[in-house]
């Protein structure tokens, strides 16, 4: 699905500048239907990454290809074209502010010739399964951060691309609102679509038991698919005092007494525990509407095919 091979990317200084080595013989491979974490911090390396994967740079040296497309050999002039099998979600949103939220998303289709009847058919239900369907008539300025996001992902979903990519999806929202956002992505990825997103962000990161991919000085210094999964399920450990340190003996009676009078007991702390599953109800079943509308998408899509070759 999308393969580096003996890939180096050199951006060339001007005048005196020295020449800056973004990226140094990489090598790796993520196959379809992968969830794939890229970590880096600023300046490792991640940019030039994502830009190789979308052709907006090409490799200096080895091979980029991307659902079967060999980058360093691509023309010009078909590169739009292979843009619109990707599905990217950027940090900064790039909303177009003049427009609507349901405008930003039927843009991405109508710059693709889809027929203004499938569009008014499909953009609402893709803002629906974002949970964005009374906000279809709102300006992005008129929206919340995590808002603004999930209006970018319901563009990158409109065509039900198989390879999505994130930059940084999570860097201008609430960390609340980003597991949120990572949790409609792992939706996607379960039907099939392969997820890459890009990220400063370890702790969030460790908590969807993926593959992570580690850029430092634009080397690939680590690549663990495991790495989370093995930490989630090491049990914690309890000192040998902890496990054999005998019970205190009982107080007193009249101390108890005395103790309960003057402290009265806290309150139970048993409803906040009862109320986190209805907190999250929302977002799953979100999740669980863009995975099966993933799926749907994908099986006509099979049909289609299976039909033309017939």
């Amino acid at each position: 699905m999308i393969r580096f091979e003996g890939v180096t990317k050199v951006y060339e200084g001007a005048g005196k500048t020295k020449d800056i080595v973004a990226l140094r013989d990489v090598n790796l491979h993520i196959r379809k239907g992968e969830f794939v974490f890229v970590l880096g911090h600023s300046g490792a390396g991640k940019s030039t990454f994502l830009k190789l994967i979308l052709r907006e740079e090409k490799a200096t040296e080895g091979k980029v290809v991307v659902n079967g497309v060999d980058l360093s050999a691509i023309r010009q002039r078909d590169i739009p074209y292979f843009r619109r099998r990707l599905g990217v979600v950027f940090q900064d949103f790039r909303l177009i502010p003049t427009m609507t939220a349901y405008e930003n998303v039927a843009f991405a289709m109508r710059v693709t010739n889809i027929p203004e009847r499938q569009i008014k058919r499909r953009v609402p239900y893709v803002l629906n399964l974002v949970g964005l369907g009374d906000k279809a008539h709102s300006l992005p300025q008129e929206l919340s951060g995590g808002e603004q996001q999930r209006i970018a992902l319901a563009r990158a979903l409109v065509h039900s691309p198989p390879i999505i990519i994130a930059d940084e999806p999570t860097g201008n929202i609430d960390p609340e609102l980003s597991v949120e956002i990572m949790e409609l992505l792992q939706a996607i990825n379960t039907v099939g679509t392969t997820v890459v997103v890009v990220t400063h962000e370890r702790d969030l990161a460790m908590r969807f038991h993926k593959r992570i991919i580690t850029i430092d000085h634009g080397e690939v210094v680590g690549d663990n698919p495991a790495l989370a999964r093995r930490r989630a399920q090491r049990p914690a450990a309890q000192p040998a005092a902890a496990q054999t340190a005998p019970r205190p003996a009982a107080k007193p009676a009249a101390q108890s007494v005395q103790r309960t009078a003057a402290q009265p007991a806290p309150a139970p702390k048993a409803a906040p525990r009862a109320a986190a599953p209805a907190q999250k109800a929302a977002p799953r079943a979100q999740a669980e509407a863009i995975a099966d509308d993933v799926l749907a998408r994908a099986k006509a899509a099979a049909g289609e095919k299976g039909g033309a070759r017939r």
